[in-house]
């Protein structure tokens, strides 16, 4: 089992940035590709990115350019930097987890969720 938990959503304006946090727990976390789906109400779940285990990234077209993943290793953490936030990126954001990486949507381990709300 791994167990993942999410934080540093919030409320921004448009235009401005939030960093977001996801801490792994349970099995090596080096052993899996994260990532991250957002929803938001009414619409269908969504691949925002992901980073493999040697760190190759993939990026959803909306988010291209302005979305950028990490992940520290030593401190089990990936991180979602969001620059440039648009009111349409107001979701709900999960961490996920899976040997594969990749945008599919068989991830094996998925987090709460943090709310983001971008104001216009």
């Amino acid at each position: 089992q791994v167990q993942l938990v999410e934080s540093g959503g919030g409320l921004v304006q448009a235009g401005g940035s939030l960093r977001l946090s996801c801490a792994g727990s349970g099995r090596t976390f080096s052993n899996y590709a994260m990532g991250w789906f957002r929803q938001a109400p009414g619409k269908e779940r969504e691949f925002v990115s992901a980073i493999s285990r040697s760190g190759n990234t993939y990026y959803g077209d909306s988010v291209k350019g302005r979305f950028s993943i990490s992940r520290y290793n030593a401190k089990n953490t990936v991180y979602l930097q969001m620059n440039s936030l648009k009111p349409e990126d107001t979701a709900v954001y999960y961490c996920v987890a899976d040997p594969v990486p990749g945008p599919h949507q068989r991830y094996d381990y998925w987090g709460q969720g943090t709310q983001v709300t971008v104001s216009s």
